[in-house]
């Protein structure tokens, strides 16, 4: 045992790359794009550390470029899923025995990995495997990535140095244990570092995972798996699982040792693992921990002082960036009608500029939507408003899935505040524009806070203080992550911790020292130093 006090200093957020024409960055990362491109390979599970090839094989396209298989990913079962569970149990005592500071060594070495040697090995990988541009991969599968695994080291110091009072006499502390079991992590398709911190984040804390990454994202998240390992995480502790939903969930929710679920995802699955959780609530060994991010209907409520240039800006990057396929991406919009032909006329002019395609061609704005029953949600979502009375497509509404599954940006422009696109998530680049009276601006705030039943992200627009403080309070629990003159996406570890009520999940926020808290089971000691050997009380004299 080190007989010693270690200290990490407090970490930066990762600065970005440019990748402007000219730079080196620019020629590694097209370097490794067709490195990439040249080889179909293999991903196997992992379990225990050691490779699981199951034989039930998936193939793993590029979305942009679907007749381009990239992998043949091997599913789990039943049987893997068992296999994974001992193994984690397995890996559990010494791992949870590990100083703190140990285990922050491991995923503060996965961030340099991620951010520095295999930096274009994770951009490269996600921009194959999930249709991003080079800007979009950047700043999330090497920058928030490596941001997760240093703030949440640092978080974890903080935590712990936490300690209650102790008067004269008595020594009073609180040491913070992993939980019993083992976490069940699932993770979404649309971020490589959400998938590196569901994960990650409980196995900082001491616990042993079980990890079922999105199907859709199986070849990031398979470099990433390697990435950890490299960087010393020991078998067992974390276990990759490939597979279809149920087929690995529901043999890991029916185990005695589940005593947590880390989850981003649709809220119909996190509503059916809840549910499942409930009802095998007596077979569990200990209450499991819930941690859920969903989705969301996010908003931008403009204030007629607002500026429209500003509005056409953000609304563009918020809804459009990443298809659209962002929990946080503005997919409603109200406009007062006094400001909305000059809104207009900027989206109109500037989305006109906008070229969909292939991400290794670095002048596309957007990619593809991710598979063929997304871009068959989403194209079904315009056919409804092209066919609708009360809506009319203003803006693009076209797609094509004969090479890639590629959707224009879109903008719908509705007379009804509850069409189905202002109510609804649609998860791809649609925006729904709803023009209100502008004398009917306290109304048309009540239908923005009231329309969803999600609370994740929100923005406001106004230059007059009194509107943004009133729009503000009038928003309180619209949002968990608001934004004021800004667009309601691109939250940055440490910054802006992540996370939605309502049916937009648990708001546990992502990247902050509470959400640490989950993964922990806190024990309260109290150390009497000169203990009574009198059980009278002075009263009783």
């Amino acid at each position: 045992m080190s007989q010693a006090t270690f200290h990490l200093r407090e970490p930066k957020n990762e600065p970005y790359f440019s990748f402007a024409p000219g730079t080196p960055e620019r020629d590694a990362l097209q370097k490794e794009l067709k490195r990439l491109k040249s080889e179909t390979i293999e991903i196997p599970a992992i379990i225990g550390g050691k490779e699981v090839k199951t034989g039930r094989l998936l193939d793993v396209v590029c979305p942009h470029n679907h007749g381009h298989v990239l992998a043949k990913a091997h599913l789990c079962g039943e049987k893997e899923v068992a296999i994974a569970i001992e193994a984690a149990k397995k890996a559990q005592a010494s791992w949870a025995a590990l100083p703190w500071e140990e285990r922050a060594a491991v995923f503060n070495k996965a961030a340099d990995l991620v951010s520095g040697p295999y930096r274009m090995l994770m951009n490269a990988s996600t921009m194959l495997g999930q249709s991003k541009t080079a800007h979009q991969a950047e700043i999330e599968a090497a920058g928030e990535l490596a941001d997760f695994f240093r703030f949440n080291s640092w978080y974890l110091q903080k935590l712990i140095e936490d300690q209650p009072f102790s008067p004269d006499g008595m020594w009073n502390r609180v040491e913070y244990r992993p939980l019993e079991g083992f976490i069940f992590a699932v993770s979404p398709f649309n971020f490589t570092a959400i998938a590196g911190n569901l994960p990650g984040a409980p196995a900082l804390c001491g616990n042993v995972v079980l990890w079922k990454p999105a199907p859709t994202a199986l070849y990031s998240n398979y470099f990433l798996m390697k990435v950890l390992h490299e960087a010393g995480l020991p078998d067992g502790v974390i276990n990759f699982l490939p597979g279809e939903g149920a087929d690995v969930g529901n043999p890991a929710m029916a185990s005695p040792d589940l005593s947590g679920l880390h989850f981003t995802g649709s809220a119909a699955t996190f509503h059916h693992l809840w549910k499942t959780i409930g009802n095998n609530i007596e077979t569990y060994k200990t209450y499991p921990r819930i941690v859920g991010e969903t989705g969301g209907k996010d908003f931008i409520m403009v204030h007629e002082s607002a500026d429209a240039k500003v509005i056409a800006t953000a609304a563009i990057r918020a809804a459009f960036e990443y298809q659209g396929q962002k929990c946080s991406a503005a997919s409603r919009m109200y406009v007062p009608d006094n400001l909305w032909s000059d809104v207009r006329k900027h989206l109109e002019e500037e989305i006109a500029q906008i070229t969909v395609g292939d991400i290794e061609d670095f002048s596309h704005f957007m990619g593809a939507v991710i598979d063929k029953k997304a871009f068959d949600k989403i194209s079904g979502y315009i056919e409804y408003a092209r066919e609708a009375k009360d809506a009319e497509i203003i803006i693009g509404g076209d797609y094509d899935d004969s090479t890639g599954y590629f959707i224009k940006p879109t903008v719908i422009l509705t007379t009804n505040p509850h069409f189905k696109t202002m109510e609804e998530e649609i998860f791809g680049p649609v925006l729904t524009v709803y023009v209100y009276k502008s004398t009917e601006f306290e109304q048309t705030l009540d239908l923005c806070e009231s329309t969803s039943p999600y609370a994740l992200t929100g923005a406001i627009f106004a230059r007059d203080r009194h509107m943004l403080k009133k729009m503000s309070d009038k928003l309180r629990n619209a949002a968990g992550n608001f934004y004021i003159n800004d667009k309601p996406t691109a939250a940055i570890v440490n910054q802006q911790p992540f996370g939605g009520s309502r049916k937009s999940g648990t708001n546990d926020k992502a990247g902050s020292i509470p959400h640490l808290y989950r993964w922990l089971s806190m024990r309260s000691m109290k150390e009497t130093t000169n203990p009574p050997s009198d059980w009278r009380y002075p009263y009783m004299g």
